[in-house]
């Protein structure tokens, strides 16, 4: 029988004939339709829908080595078919992702089957398919993983294609997909790539790419959803201090493709291969940021004999090692000291740390040796062989630099050792980079580039190492600038109060007070008390904390790095006002307000200011008489209570001393425990043995009635919480005490 009388005459409709017939048997007899299709083939082999059928037939089946023979049949003889590139499309996706169905595993597997010619040619046409940029990205990048020698003819084009994008969509951060890709994935290839041939100019350009989002990326923020959009609001690259998820996706990849490892490790990498590449000095293939630092203070002892294309080169090797040294130590640092401000850090109830200055010295920098023989104290000494008590230095790690000293509470910050390491380092690193006019130069152009005026974390480490350097009015600029960056998502962590929005005014008062300038600094200090809340006194422990060591007394020109909490920062803001008002008090002009400040404000951490203040008991009584209204209102320490009640007797000088401002006032309702005959009174805690006090000698015999009752009613409340005493003082005193200072 002839093929005509079988077959209708149309071949459009033949093909449509098999191929229908082909789909009815597929379910019943697989094999009965795979052959009516290749009879179907054999005689229309130009026919696209019958092949296209046979692939359809093969794929569903997952016969992994006749579907691809037949897509490459269709690549071939059908390239531009629609169907066929959405095929490839599928195939290609599921090459770019990293899922491990069943189905995903046929697709990649059918892919292995093509001859690896035909698989770099169907990647490439691919990719002139996509209209993405991105996707047409991860498509070339595909080829380039799986075919290295195309690297050296799309490698360069790809990387500048991603930047280009990156500049296009006007992008507010380098950690966006664009430049993830060109970094870590397209970057690799081309410096690993021995045949590529790239100019000085164009690797520094790729290298401090890559330094820029190597660095923003581990210096990122907490989001509040814990995405990172492309388009993110905001001028800062280091926002706030809101703590979301622990999840970070940017905007345009998967969560898995959004995390970088070990970034650090991989910048030292690109940095070993430009070094080699642009062949630097002395460059031995640095495996550590400290051996890096180490080579190029060597080659900055050659810069000054250095001119023209070798000075320029010189340049650019010193200021992209020691930059990338620098910033890393400053990020290590920042990141002890206010791990709330980058994204991961799992201390989520840590406050920050402060830089100040220290105040160790507030109770022992003053001559008392001279004339103390002019009033013989009731209480000479309250014990013998007492040393003033500080907290933990960094005596080792922290005597270079400028002779400087930071102390730090070993207990309460555990790497305090790295944490002052870091601060040496990255202040080693810019004193490198400002000590010739050609680097300081290249690194500005550097931090221009990268915005880095508008990184929070980077301020505050400013600010810090300006303060080391005792450069307060330069410091007290940066703070300034500082602040301005604080926008309304800046809140503290859950329990962390709002001491974190007083670090500024904290630093800003720290300054001042070492300027001089003693008014400004009590009122930013009394702006921040204002904003605290006393913690509970602990009854029965004595200021001299076995625990602590007893250490040398310094120079006064030390900082301290101080927890941000209520329990450091109290205490540190009444030695502060203490320290202003000191200077003041003991000057050879009579200043009683003055003096009556300085008595409330030794209270605190008793008996530390013992000698200090029988230095004011002393001056007291050269004067002859003392006034200050409101010592019945804030003095409510035995010892000093004993001593000022000495004061009116015989045997004290009967200095006159007036303390009541309103004596019908203070004296209503004396305490029905406290009779004329008035017994030694104990303080809370304290053992009969070590804390005997009596404060009636001499009080009933000739001493006005209203003194001695307001000085029994006194001693009832001796055992006040002396915090919240002090802290009620600087509320209700904070225009008076303002002042009271020039």
């Amino acid at each position: 029988m002839r093929q005509e009388e079988i077959f209708p005459t149309c071949p459009a409709g033949d093909c449509e004939f098999l191929v229908k017939r082909a789909r009815e048997l597929v379910s019943e007899d697989p094999w009965a339709a795979k052959a009516w299709l290749i009879t179907a083939r054999t005689l229309y082999p130009a026919d696209f829908n019958i092949q296209y059928e046979m692939y359809i037939i093969e794929r569903n089946a997952e016969r992994t080595t006749s579907a691809g023979r037949l897509l490459y049949d269709m690549f071939i003889n059908f390239p531009d078919q629609p169907v066929v590139w959405r095929e490839i499309s599928v195939i290609t996706s599921a090459l770019r992702n990293d899922c491990q169905d069943k189905h995903a595993q046929f697709l990649r597997g059918l892919f292995e089957t093509l001859p690896g010619r035909i698989q770099c040619e169907m990647l490439l046409k691919a990719t002139e398919q996509c209209f993405n940029t991105l996707e047409k990205a991860e498509m070339l990048l595909l080829l380039l993983r799986r075919f290295p020698d195309s690297v050296v003819q799309h490698g360069v084009s790809l990387g500048e294609s991603l930047l280009e994008a990156e500049n296009v969509e006007d992008l507010d951060t380098p950690v966006n997909c664009f430049r993830k890709l060109f970094v870590c994935d397209v970057l690799p290839l081309i410096m690993n790539n021995l045949d590529m041939r790239l100019p000085p100019s164009l690797l520094y350009k790729y290298m401090h790419k890559a330094a820029e989002f190597y660095i923003c990326y581990v210096t990122r923020g907490p989001s509040i959803d814990g995405q990172m959009q492309g388009g993110q609001e905001g001028g800062l690259k280091s926002p706030g201090v809101l703590r979301g998820a622990q999840r970070y996706v940017i905007d345009g990849l998967s969560e898995k493709s959004s995390v970088v490892s070990e970034p650090w490790e991989r910048l030292l990498d690109i940095l070993a291969v430009v070094g080699a590449r642009c062949e630097w000095q002395g460059d031995k293939g640095s495996r550590s940021y400290m051996e890096l630092l180490q080579r190029v203070k060597e080659l900055c002892r050659y810069l000054p004999s250095l001119e023209g294309d070798t000075l320029a080169r010189c340049c650019s090797q010193v200021v992209t090692c020691a930059a990338l040294v620098f910033f890393r130590s400053a990020y290590l640092y920042v990141s002890m000291i206010q791990p709330s401000l980058f994204h991961g850090h799992s201390s989520l109830g840590a406050g920050p740390w402060i830089l100040l200055e220290d105040l160790s010295l507030v109770f022992s920098d003053i001559e008392v040796e001279k004339g103390s023989s002019k009033h013989a104290h009731k209480k000479r000494k309250l014990a013998d062989g007492r040393e003033k008590t500080m907290s933990s230095d960094d005596e080792e790690s922290a005597g270079k630099g400028r002779g400087r000293h930071i102390l730090v509470n070993k207990t309460e910050m555990p790497a305090w050792t790295e944490t002052l390491d870091s601060f040496r380092t990255a202040r080693e690193s810019w004193d490198l980079l400002h000590s010739h006019e050609a680097l300081e130069s290249e690194f500005n152009k550097m931090c221009a580039a990268w915005k880095t005026d508008t990184w929070l974390w980077f301020r505050i480490f400013l600010t810090d190492m300006i303060i080391y350097q005792g450069q307060y009015r330069k410091a007290l600029s940066s703070l300034l600038q500082m602040a301005s960056f604080q926008s309304p998502a800046c809140q503290t962590p859950p329990g962390g109060g709002s001491l974190e929005n007083h670090r500024a005014l904290i630093q800003q008062a720290s300054c001042h007070y070492a300027l001089g300038e003693h008014r400004l600094s009590c009122e930013k200090l009394l702006e921040v008390v204002g904003g605290l809340v006393p913690q509970t006194q602990e009854l029965g422990k004595s200021s001299e904390d076995p625990a602590k060591p007893r250490l040398k007394p310094r120079k006064g020109n030390d900082l301290r790095l101080l927890p941000c909490t209520s329990k450091a920062i109290l205490p540190y803001c009444l030695q502060l006002m203490l320290a202003c008002f000191k200077l003041r008090a003991f000057t050879d002009m009579r200043d009683d307000l003055a003096l009556g400040h300085v008595v409330v404000l030794l209270q605190h951490d008793w008996p530390q200011g013992e000698t200090l203040f029988l230095k004011a008991v002393d001056k007291i009584c050269q004067q002859g008489s003392f006034q200050y209204e409101n010592f019945f209102n804030y003095v409510t320490n035995i010892d000093m209570l004993e001593e000022f009640a000495y004061l009116r007797t015989n045997e004290g000088g009967r200095v006159q001393l007036e303390l009541l401002p309103n004596q019908g006032m203070l004296i209503k309702n004396p305490s029905p425990a406290l009779g004329v005959e008035f017994n030694p009174l104990l303080l809370p805690g304290a053992q009969p043995t070590d804390r005997h006090h009596t404060v009636t000698r001499g009080i009933t015999k000739g001493v006005k009635e209203d003194f001695r009752l307001a000085m029994e009613r006194q001693v009832s409340r001796c055992g006040e919480n002396l915090l919240t005493v002090l802290h009620r003082f600087c509320i209700n005193e904070k225009i008076i005490l303002v002042q009271s200072l020039p």
